[in-house]
């Protein structure tokens, strides 16, 4: 008879700070959120067995709860370290986001933590040693059993960060890092047990194998479980996808969304036979928080920092004369909007450009009310971006656009406009979809993608393909963020290194009061 093991793997993936069961809009409490997760996996360690537990990355940035921490009170234990010490997590994987607040407050973090973190694929410019050290963990459980944790993370990190935040580092190719590390886990480690936990997610369909996104290298999911031999269980994030239930190739794959909303989980039945042990039956779930109390230990880990917080939230800054609340996200990106002309051209006056573009992030953003806190500008303005004017051909500013303008899908003006597959899956893309000012613009949304831009000017004459242009956006759109790759690569003209929140909560209170103001400047129609 075969001597049979069931081990559990816990994962938690893209919690962006968010600790407690509240939407910081309004404090609205939520079923979200890492304090109700931490009760399932209390229970899931109360049923006895093997448990592995690991938080797969973009950990200490979203919230302004994360915020508050790394602006104003980062000489603290960080409370996302300390929850997750205090749930015994096993092992931690870099993400993308962890290098947003710089890299001192990420090895104070990674310092302050009670388990390893991983990334065998981000390493040293010098030594080519990874630098958060051991690229991956082995834990040997009951009867001898060897399990290897590899770490990887997205190598497309320089397309996005501040280069002074990864100054030194080198980011390698996920899949051909995981061919060395999971062969050395499997023959120099006797690693019964493979996975692979990666901050990246999938770059084609889970089932026909066709692109989804284009190939650039920032997921890479789905070639890992292609291509590299040996990987039993691959742990994604970074798309904050609801994946489970699916395995590639014979890998079980699991990513459980984001901000606390699942807790990913993989039962592996291993039987012993000749002496060695191998994966008889895998399966992946998502646990649902819903319904759960939250953990009293994270609660009371978390209120003195969320305290503090929220005071500093609710800070006035100053007065709104008319209307900037959101009431139809859609509407807003169809229609201009005084919240999206206000951002715009609070970039423009900071940093003297005459062209401009931002995003409404996502769809719970609630605009401006009479009288403005830093919690609205936080729960408006999501990101820690920066502002970075480049210089940019008028052919670039029109690729720009058209890739803006295929965010909607067709509409020949029959029922509600709808956002188009490339930019809702596998996951909404809400902040990918730019309006800009300083230039008059229409989209005609009835026509083919590609051929969209049907009007294009710069003080009132149609803009020169072959014309340079100074155009100032988020550090993340100017590295050619959300495949704007005609942005990549653009002289950088002037580099304001400060988080855009503080620029606009600096321009509301020097001024005291704004004023809601429309110039239609762009327009979206169809046939």
């Amino acid at each position: 008879m075969v001597q049979k093991l069931t081990v559990t793997i816990l994962e938690t993936s893209d919690l962006h700070g968010a600790l407690l069961p509240i939407q910081y809009a309004n404090n609205s409490a939520t079923e979200t959120g890492f304090a109700k997760i931490a009760s399932i996996i209390r229970k899931e360690r109360q049923k006895g067995g093997p448990l592995l537990l690991i938080d797969n990355g973009d950990l200490i940035q979203g919230t302004p709860l994360a915020y508050h921490h790394a602006k104003l009170n980062g000489g603290e234990p960080n409370p996302m370290i300390q929850c997750l010490n205090e749930l015994g997590y096993d092992t931690a994987v870099i993400g993308n986001h962890e290098f947003n607040y710089g890299m001192e407050l990420l090895r104070k973090a990674v310092g302050e933590s009670n388990f390893p973190w991983l990334s065998a694929n981000i390493v040293d410019e010098a030594t080519g040693e990874p630098v958060f050290g051991k690229p991956y963990l082995v834990k040997t459980l009951e009867q001898g059993l060897k399990i290897g944790v590899l770490g990887l993370t997205t190598p497309y990190i320089p397309h996005w960060e501040k280069p002074e935040h990864i100054a030194g580092l080198r980011f390698e190719d996920a899949v051909e890092t995981a061919k060395r590390w999971v062969k050395h886990l499997r023959e120099h480690e006797g690693a019964d047990v493979v996975i692979v936990s990666y901050h990246g997610g999938f770059e084609r369909h889970l089932e026909s194998g066709e692109p989804t996104e284009p190939l650039t290298g920032e997921n890479q999911g789905y070639a890992l479980c292609r291509e590299v031999e040996g990987i039993d269980v691959l742990l994604t994030g970074h798309q904050h996808r609801s994946i489970s239930g699916t395995s590639i190739n014979g890998v079980t794959v699991v990513q459980p969304g984001s901000a606390g909303a699942w807790l990913g989980k993989v039962t592996l039945t291993l039987g012993l036979e000749e002496g060695s042990w191998r994966v008889l039956e895998a399966a992946s779930e998502l646990v649902s928080p819903q319904g759960e109390a939250p953990d009293s230990a994270v609660m009371g880990i978390v209120e003195p920092h969320e305290r503090l917080a929220q005071v500093w939230l609710d800070q006035p800054i100053g007065r709104l004369l008319g209307d900037m609340r959101i009431t139809d996200p859609m509407q807003v990106r169809l229609n201009e909007h005084p919240l999206i002309e206000f951002i715009n051209r609070v970039q423009m006056e900071l940093s003297g450009a005459s062209i401009s573009n931002t995003a409404l992030f996502d769809n719970i953003s609630p605009g401006f009310p009479e009288h403005i806190t830093m919690r609205d500008i936080v729960s408006n303005y999501i990101y820690p971006n920066t502002l970075q004017v480049i210089r940019v051909s008028g052919q670039d500013i029109r690729a720009a656009l058209e890739r803006s303008a295929s965010y909607f899908a067709h509409y020949d003006g029959s029922g509600p406009v709808q956002v188009s597959a490339e930019f809702s899956d596998p996951k909404p893309q809400h902040y990918n979809y730019d309006m800009w000012e300083g230039i008059e613009y229409r989209i005609n949304i009835s026509r083919p993608v590609g051929q969209r831009i049907v009007e294009l000017r710069y003080n009132g004459k149609p803009i020169d393909p072959e014309a340079e242009y100074d155009v100032v956006m988020n550090n993340y759109r100017a590295a050619g963020g959300g495949n704007y790759l005609m942005f990549q690569g653009k002289p950088i003209v002037k580099d304001i290194p400060t988080d855009m929140a503080e620029l606009l909560a600096g321009y509301i209170m020097e001024r005291g009061t704004i004023e809601a103001s429309l110039n239609r400047n762009w327009e979206v129609v169809w046939d």
